[in-house]
């Protein structure tokens, strides 16, 4: 009988110590895993879009496996050293291969161009600048006022959202954002990112036409047909429209519509020789008898 409660104890004890021995293996794997950490070069001060990178501007940081960017580069070597950068990275951002240039690009706006798009230069003012609000990585679209060609039955002006969606890539000669957002800069040129056949469309367009640059929210991506606008669609009026709040994405709503009240009519002078008007005629007065008795004192009144 002793024997036996001290085989089930002895395996009890086995069983225990297994169960132990692997809760503290998973244990010492979970906790490896994550302290583990990987070299990645950062940004050590902010890198402007365009600019050839230099050994300065980089520091390597360590980062946990399991948050490593990918695409991170590990080390700070000539391969690195000199290439150009596409999107300004900000300090302590990680320099990934997404963000810089192939090897060998050329610096400047050449390399801040798509495989497959052009970079295309109009000229602008204030007005067609939008007061110079417009930085580089704005999306704008690009209406033209044009004479339609002769004989295809409309001879009036006419004008057309010609291209949608384009990327402004530089203002002026600035291919990057200023520091502060908000500072207003006067340019005379805007640069835009096109295709081939939209570059041939805008260079008829500023030949022919006039140019005008509408800035468009960069979430708003969605693709707007529209007929055009002539003089007989602008004086045909417009339905009034819910301006919406700040960064929404809400449909244009028509605003309540609100019946005109009529016009009050004008006071007319009327000739009373020729309206005959009815007049009421009070009734005569009935007789009365002034009655004093003793100190009280009244009137009555005949029928």
């Amino acid at each position: 009988m002793r024997n036996k409660r001290l085989i089930i104890a002895l395996l009890a004890a086995i069983t225990f110590g297994l169960i132990a021995a692997v809760s503290v293996k998973q244990y010492l794997l979970s906790a490896q895993t994550f302290n583990s950490t990987n070299d990645v070069v950062v940004a050590k001060v902010e890198i402007p879009m365009g600019s050839r990178i230099i050994r300065e501007q980089l520091v390597v940081a360590q980062f946990p496996t399991n948050v490593t960017p990918e695409g991170a580069i590990a080390k700070i070597d000539e391969q690195l050293i000199g290439r150009v950068a596409v999107t300004s990275i900000s300090p302590r951002d990680p320099v990934t291969e997404v963000k810089l240039a192939p090897v060998g690009a050329a610096g400047g706006l050449s390399s801040v161009i798509p495989e497959g798009y052009r970079a295309m230069t109009v000229k602008v003012d204030d007005v067609v600048g939008i007061s110079g609000f417009i930085m580089p990585g704005t999306l704008v679209d690009i209406v033209v006022v044009i004479t339609p060609p002769k004989g295809g039955g409309q001879e009036e002006k006419i004008s057309k959202i010609v291209l949608q969606n384009i990327k402004v890539l530089a203002n002026g000669q600035n291919i990057d954002k200023p520091k502060n957002d908000r500072e207003v800069e006067r340019v005379k040129a805007i640069t835009l990112q096109v295709t081939p056949e939209q570059a041939e469309k805008l260079a008829l367009a500023s030949s022919e036409g006039k140019l005008q640059l509408v800035m468009r929210n960069s979430v708003d991506q969605a693709d707007e047909q529209t007929a055009g606008a002539n003089k007989r669609s602008l004086l045909s009026g417009e339905r009034a429209t819910i301006a919406p709040e700040p960064g929404s994405n809400a449909e244009p709503k028509a605003a309540p519509y609100r019946a005109r009240r009529p016009a009050p009519r004008p006071a007319v002078a009327r000739d009373l020789n020729a309206t005959a008007v009815k007049v009421s005629t009070p009734p005569p007065p009935r007789p009365s008898v002034e009655v004093i008795r003793g100190a009280k004192k009244e009137t009555v009144d005949f029928p």
